[in-house]
């Protein structure tokens, strides 16, 4: 007797569509055969693919909670017609592992085997491809990661995308829009799983963490190198910034961890405000002195009469 689908992904019947693909995501990482060779993974995996594949659209979930594991004897307009509602849409389901990966490459930067959530190189079809339909079911949507740069969230603009599947090659220019956020979806219409129509492909997007830039929501924070006399004295520098250049004005009197709001300079919005570029403040020293340089500081220590500690109280 087949398991229960809800036990097949440790999940419990009250799960939401978010707990079933992270269940889903999760096992698939640990049980796909290109990254575990162990006896029976790939019987796992194809197991773990077609509970996700009918848990994860709504009206085949509510066909399996209402009839079990008969539910597929069960025709989809007496189905609906039973419980009242509308006809089963189609849902974001995930397809069956095939024989082999097969790999998908990319223009302009992208490579779409690095959309896949690292699970060891796997090809996009070998986890995403929608399972056979007898041409009743439209195709499963489908969702894979697209992973980018600060900068190119910051920027956005056209990429190529060229996928190599089991059906040949298909191409497609994605348009990524300015000030994309991580976790945000770019819809392929038509792109996803076969049936009596295509589904649609969504690629989740992730960006890649930055040697400099910190992001917090739509704010951008950055770290501002000052030497001594630059942050005592104020000054104008130049900082650069995820869309380029920036002049930073500094106060007199600035010292380290303060925080200089460059407004309207961090990530942008289609919908809204921009966020806000933070330049935060790291006051250096050279870490070898020229001669005159050591005179001045040893004259500096002695004629001043700050301290820094007493600031503290």
């Amino acid at each position: 007797m087949a398991r229960d689908f809800y036990d097949v992904l440790g999940v419990d019947r009250g799960a939401s569509a978010d707990d079933i693909q992270r269940a889903f995501r999760r096992l698939a990482r640990q049980y796909h055969p290109d990254v575990n060779k162990d006896p029976g993974a790939e019987d796992r995996f194809k197991e773990i693919n077609e509970a996700y594949h009918v848990l994860s659209d709504p009206g085949t979930r509510s066909r399996y909670d209402r009839f079990g594991p008969d539910f597929r004897q069960i025709p989809e307009d007496f189905a609906g017609a039973t419980a009242g509602g509308p006809r089963p849409q189609r849902g974001a389901g995930a397809g069956r592992a095939t024989g082999g990966s097969r790999r998908a490459y990319t223009g302009g930067g992208i490579n779409i085997d690095d959309l896949l959530s690292g699970l060891g190189g796997a090809g996009f079809d070998s986890i995403f491809d929608s399972f056979a339909t007898d041409g009743s079911m439209a195709g499963a949507d489908q969702e894979a990661e697209l992973e980018l740069s600060v900068e190119e969230a910051y920027s956005g603009g056209t990429r190529h995308v060229v996928l190599r599947t089991g059906e040949g090659e298909r191409s497609y220019d994605v348009e990524i829009p300015p000030g994309v956020r991580d976790g945000q979806r770019i819809r392929l219409a038509g792109q996803g799983g076969q049936g009596s129509t295509r589904g649609d492909l969504y690629l989740v997007v992730r960006i890649r963490p930055h040697p400099r830039f910190r992001l917090d929501g739509r704010d951008v924070h950055v770290d501002l190198p000052l030497a001594p006399w630059e942050a005592a004295l104020g000054t104008t520098v130049t900082l650069a910034g995820p869309g380029g250049e920036l002049k930073v004005t500094v106060p007199a009197g600035t010292s380290s961890g303060r925080r200089l709001r460059l407004a309207g300079e961090g990530m942008p919005n289609p919908r809204g405000e921009p966020g806000h570029l933070y330049a935060v403040v790291q006051i250096m020293v050279p870490r070898h002195l020229e001669r005159r340089e050591r005179e001045l500081f040893e004259e500096l220590a002695s004629v001043s009469r700050f301290d820094p500690r007493s600031e503290q109280r």
